[in-house]
C-alpha cells in the first residue's frame, strides 16, 4: 500500500477500469446471454422488474423467460448489428407476458449478448419529424457562435436539463465551454476551461464508442452484475452499456460540483472526439430512453452540419490561399530573385498565412520584413530546424520549445512556421508571430493537487470550481492545421518552381512572352476605354458652374496623368519603365517650353506600381507649378534630380526657382495630398515637401525594390516635345470647320466626350456610328469628309470601314486603347493612331499631322 501511495500522480484517473464496474445504475435491468441465446448474467435487481431472481434465469433459455414475439423482434435486432461498436434500440416491448412494456438496448460485448431494459415512457413522438425541424433551425445559423448555441438550446428543450453546454476539446486535450442554454439563476459557465485531467483518457476513448452517457442521480446504489465473473474469470464489459454503473470517482467530481444528474453526448467529427454536450440538473433525472435516443440522433445530425461547416470553412480558406499562391508562383517562375526578397515575400505569404514578420535564409544568407529576431537568434533557430524540422513544413507556437533561450526575444517572435524551400533542410522561408499574452479563465485551479480522498489515493477530484484566470504568456496564435496545409502546398510548389525553372527551354519563354504580350495589350485596351469612359462621364456631367468646371478639369488632368503612366509601362510589357519618359509626358502636357525643366541623374527604370504613384505625384507638382509656382511666369525654372544611396534607395528632388514668393498653404487640398502622402503609403518610401520663399522643394525616397537600373544603350535623357509641326501651342477653335465628321465608337460615354472635341475643333455636323453595319450605312448616306474609327468594335474591328473610307478618298485616322499593342493591316498601317482617353490636345494633334498645317488668325 505504501508503494501505491508513492506513486499518486495526476494521471491515477486515467488507469482507471471504468467501463469494467461490475454494475449498473438501477434505471433498469440488464441480461448477458451466451451465443445460444441461454441466460449467462443478470443485474441483481431484475426481479423487481420481470419478477424472476438471478438464480431462477441463469441458464435458462431466453425463449423460456420472454415471449415468443419478443424473442423474434430480439433476434432481428441483433442480426443487424455491425462493427463493434454498434448498437440497437427496440421501444414499447412486453418482455414478459401478461408484464408491463420497456424500452430495450441490444448489443455485443465478448461473444455475449447484452439486453439492457428500462421502463418505457408511453410516449413516443415521430422521431424524424422532431429530428429534422431541430436541424433546419441549426441550418438558419449565421456562424458558428449562433450555431453552438442553437444546439445547446435545442438539446436543453429536448432534454430538459438545469444546464445544456457544448464543450469543445483543445489540441492538448483540455475543453472549453462555447456555449451553453442554461436555467436562469444558477450562474454561467460559458468561456471556461476545463483541465483535460478532468476527462480523464478512457473516459474520452468511451466517448468515441457509447456516444450517449446517463447518470439519473449520483447518490443511486448500484447494482452488481451476477455473477461478477465468468468461468475464465472475467467481468463483464460494459463500455456500450447505457447503464453502466458511475466510477467512484466520477461521482466525487460530480458532487464537488454540485451536480445531482448529468448526461453527455459525443460529438465526433471527421472520425475523431470534437467535443460534448455536457448536461448537468440539479436534482436527479432521468430522461425516457426515447428522448436519450433522439437526443442522440440530433448530436450526429449536429456532429455531420458542424463538420461540413468546418470543412467549408476550410475550403474557402484553403481555396484563397491557393489563389495567393498561384500568384506567389506566377511570379517567382519569371523572377527567381524574388524569393530574396523579404519584403515581396512577407506580403504575398501572410495574405495566405497571418504572420507578424517573414525570415528568408537562403545560402547562409539572409533578409527580414516586419517584426522578426535579430540575425543571430535567426541563425540559431535555422539550426534547431536543421535538427527539428527535418526539411518539412514545421510550426511551434512556442519556440522555446526547440531553442533554449527563446524567452529573450519572445515580445518579438514567440512561434514561427519554417517553410523549407530546398530539397536539403537549410534553406527556409519562416513565418514569425509574436507574443500572444492572454488571460485564460478555468473553472477552478488546472493543477489537480495530489491528495487522498474518499475513494483513496487513485485520485482526488478536486473540490474547487471558482473561475480562475491564468496569464498565458511566452506563446503565439497556434498555427491552424489547415494554415500548415497551405504551407506545405507551398513548399512544394516552389521547389518544383525553382527546380523547373533551371531546365525551361527558350521556346516556352517564348510562348509566354506572346501571350503575356496578348494580355497586356487587353488590358491596356480596357484600362484605356475605364478612364476615357470617366473622362467622359465626368466631363458630359458638368454643369455650368465655374467652381465646377474647375474640379471636373482638375479631376481629368489627374485621370489623363495616370492614363499616360499605363501607356508607358504597357508599352515596355508592364515592366519598369524610365523615369525620364515619365517627367517628359508630363511636361508635355503643360508646356510648349520644355526648357524651362532641367533633369539631371542616371537613366533609371521604375516599377508599374512606383511609375503610376509617381506620374500623380508629378502631376501635382507641375499642375500647382504652372498655376502658382516658378512655370507660371516666364522666368521660373524648375530643376529635377535624382540619385540612389548605399541602400540602392532613390531619391527624387524638385526644386522651383525664380518664380513668384512662395507661401505654405493654408487649407491642405486632395493635390497636396497626394504629394505628401503617396508615396509613403503606396510604395513605402517618404516624402518631404518645404515651402521655401524662393520656391517650393520637395524631396522623395523610392525604396530600393521599385527601382532599376536602365540597360545598356538606353537614350540619354531627350528634351520635352512641343507641339507637333504646324499645331500651334494653343489648340485652334475652328480648324475643323466646314467639316462633316464621322465617328465610330461603341461606348456612348466616350463617343459623347469625342463629339464635343470635334465640335470644339469646328466640325459642321458629326456623325456617330458603334457598329460596322450602321458605319458602313452612314458613310453611303452622307460622306464624312474625316472620320476617326474606334479599332475594336465588341467582337469585331473597324477595318472593313477603313477600307471603304480608303476606297472612297476619305482622310481617317484609327483610336484604341490598346496602345502601341495596336495591330493594323499592312494597307492601313502607316495610319494614323490617337490613343485613348480622347483629349482636345491629341485629337487635335492627330488631326492636325493627317490634314497638314493649319493657318490661323
Amino acid at each position: 500500500m505504501a508503494d501505491d501511495f508513492r506513486s499518486v500522480d495526476l494521471t491515477n484517473c486515467d488507469r482507471e477500469p471504468i467501463h469494467i464496474l461490475g454494475a449498473i445504475q438501477p434505471i433498469g435491468f440488464l441480461l448477458a446471454l451466451t451465443a445460444d441465446w441461454l441466460v449467462a448474467r443478470t443485474s441483481a435487481n431484475i426481479a423487481d422488474y420481470i419478477g424472476h431472481t438471478p438464480e431462477d434465469l441463469i441458464g435458462l433459455p431466453l425463449a423460456e423467460i420472454f415471449s415468443t414475439p419478443v424473442i423474434h423482434d430480439l433476434r432481428n435486432r441483433a442480426a443487424v448489428l455491425r462493427g463493434a461498436d454498434a448498437v440497437e434500440r427496440v421501444f414499447d416491448l412486453v418482455l414478459v407476458p401478461g408484464g408491463t412494456a420497456f424500452d430495450v438496448a441490444i448489443h455485443y460485448s465478448g461473444g455475449q449478448v447484452v439486453i439492457e431494459a428500462e421502463p418505457a415512457s408511453g410516449e413516443y413522438g415521430d422521431a424524424s419529424s422532431l429530428v429534422r425541424s431541430m436541424i433546419s433551425r441549426l441550418d438558419q445559423c449565421a456562424d458558428m457562435e449562433s450555431f453552438f448555441r442553437e444546439g445547446a438550446r435545442q438539446v436543453r428543450a429536448l432534454i430538459g436539463f438545469d444546464r445544456v453546454m457544448v464543450y469543445r476539446f483543445n489540441a492538448d486535450d483540455s475543453g472549453e465551454v462555447v456555449a451553453e442554454a442554461v436555467k436562469a439563476g444558477i450562474g454561467k459557465f460559458l468561456g471556461l476551461r476545463y483541465p483535460a485531467s478532468d476527462i480523464p483518457v478512457q473516459a474520452r476513448a468511451l466517448y468515441k464508442r457509447n456516444l450517449l452517457r446517463i447518470i439519473a442521480d449520483v447518490d443511486h446504489q448500484t447494482v452488481p452484475i451476477v455473477p461478477a465473473r465468468d468461468t475464465q474469470g472475467q467481468p463483464l464489459d460494459l463500455s456500450l452499456s447505457v447503464l453502466r454503473a458511475v466510477s467512484p470517482i466520477h461521482i466525487e467530481y460530480l458532487k464537488n460540483m454540485g451536480v445531482q444528474a448529468s448526461l453527455s453526448i459525443s460529438i465526433l467529427v471527421d472520425g475523431k472526439l470534437w467535443g460534448l454536450f455536457a448536461c448537468h440538473h440539479y436534482a436527479p433525472r432521468c430522461p425516457t430512453f426515447e428522448r436519450r435516443s433522439v437526443s442522440e440522433l440530433f448530436a450526429q445530425m449536429f456532429a455531420m452540419r458542424l463538420e461540413s461547416r468546418e470543412r467549408q470553412a476550410t475550403v474557402e480558406f484553403e481555396r484563397g490561399a491557393r489563389e495567393i499562391a498561384d500568384q506567389l508562383l506566377g511570379a517567382v517562375a519569371s523572377d527567381d530573385t524574388l524569393l530574396r526578397d523579404p519584403d515581396w515575400l512577407g506580403d504575398i505569404l501572410t495574405n495566405a498565412i497571418a504572420a507578424d514578420g517573414v525570415g528568408v535564409w537562403i545560402g547562409g544568407n539572409h533578409a527580414f520584413s516586419g517584426v522578426t529576431p535579430s540575425v543571430e537568434e535567426f541563425q540559431r533557430i535555422v539550426r534547431a530546424l536543421n535538427s527539428t524540422a527535418a526539411g518539412k513544413v514545421f510550426a511551434t507556437d512556442h519556440i522555446a520549445s526547440i531553442l533554449p533561450g527563446a524567452e529573450a526575444f519572445v515580445s518579438q517572435s514567440a512561434g514561427l512556421l519554417a517553410i523549407p524551400i530546398s530539397r536539403a533542410p537549410r534553406d527556409y522561408v519562416v513565418l514569425f508571430r509574436s507574443e500572444l499574452v492572454r488571460s485564460v479563465r478555468w473553472a477552478g485551479n488546472p493543477d489537480k493537487p495530489v491528495e487522498y480522498g474518499v475513494n483513496g489515493p487513485r485520485l482526488s477530484p478536486r473540490e474547487s470550481f471558482a473561475e480562475w484566470k491564468e496569464l498565458v504568456q511566452g506563446r503565439s496564435q497556434p498555427f491552424t492545421p489547415s494554415e500548415v496545409r497551405v504551407a506545405e502546398t507551398l513548399r512544394a510548389t516552389l521547389i518544383e518552381v525553382v527546380l523547373r525553372m533551371a531546365d525551361e527551354a527558350s521556346t516556352e519563354r517564348q510562348h509566354a512572352s506572346a501571350r503575356q504580350e496578348l494580355l497586356i495589350a487587353e488590358l491596356n485596351h480596357r484600362v484605356r476605354n475605364v478612364l476615357g469612359v470617366i473622362r467622359g462621364l465626368i466631363r458630359q456631367s458638368q454643369p455650368t458652374e465655374n467652381v465646377v468646371q474647375d474640379f471636373v478639369k482638375v479631376v481629368d488632368g489627374r485621370i489623363h496623368a495616370l492614363a499616360r503612366a499605363h501607356n508607358q509601362i504597357t508599352d515596355d510589357h508592364w515592366g519598369p519603365a524610365p523615369m525620364q519618359a515619365l517627367i517628359d509626358a508630363e511636361a508635355a502636357a503643360f508646356l510648349a517650353d520644355g526648357d524651362k525643366i532641367i533633369s539631371d541623374g542616371a537613366p533609371v527604370l521604375l516599377n508599374p506600381q512606383a511609375y503610376s504613384t509617381m506620374a500623380l505625384v508629378l502631376h501635382e507638382l507641375v499642375t500647382n507649378s504652372t498655376k502658382y509656382g516658378s512655370l507660371s511666369v516666364s522666368e521660373g525654372r524648375v530643376a529635377i534630380s535624382w540619385q540612389r544611396d548605399a541602400a540602392q534607395d532613390l531619391h527624387f528632388t524638385w526644386r522651383e526657382t525664380g518664380g513668384p514668393t512662395v507661401a505654405k498653404p493654408t487649407r491642405k487640398g486632395f493635390g497636396t495630398t497626394i504629394i505628401h502622402r503617396s508615396v509613403p503609403y503606396d510604395i513605402g518610401g517618404t516624402a518631404e515637401v518645404d515651402y521655401r520663399p524662393e520656391g517650393v522643394e520637395a524631396r522623395f525616397r523610392i525604396p530600393a525594390r521599385h527601382v532599376s537600373e536602365a540597360p545598356p544603350g538606353l537614350a540619354p535623357p531627350v528634351r520635352y516635345a512641343g507641339p507637333a509641326p504646324g499645331l500651334p501651342a494653343v489648340v485652334p477653335d475652328r480648324m475643323l470647320e466646314g467639316r462633316d465628321v464621322l465617328l465610330v465608337e461603341d461606348s456612348l460615354i466616350i463617343a459623347l466626350d469625342a463629339e464635343d472635341i470635334v465640335t470644339r475643333l469646328g466640325a459642321e455636323t458629326v456623325t456617330t456610328a458603334a457598329t460596322v453595319d450602321g458605319a458602313l450605312d452612314a458613310i453611303e448616306q452622307n460622306r464624312p469628309a474625316i472620320a476617326m474609327l474606334d479599332i475594336h468594335l465588341g467582337d469585331r474591328n473597324s477595318f472593313a470601314i477603313a477600307d471603304r473610307l480608303l476606297v472612297l478618298g476619305v482622310p481617317f485616322l484609327f483610336a484604341t486603347g490598346y496602345g502601341e499593342q495596336a495591330k493594323l493591316p499592312a494597307n492601313h498601317r502607316d495610319r494614323m493612331v490617337v490613343q485613348k482617353p480622347y483629349t482636345l490636345e491629341n485629337v487635335a494633334r492627330a488631326m492636325a499631322e493627317m490634314l497638314g498645317p493649319v493657318a490661323t488668325d
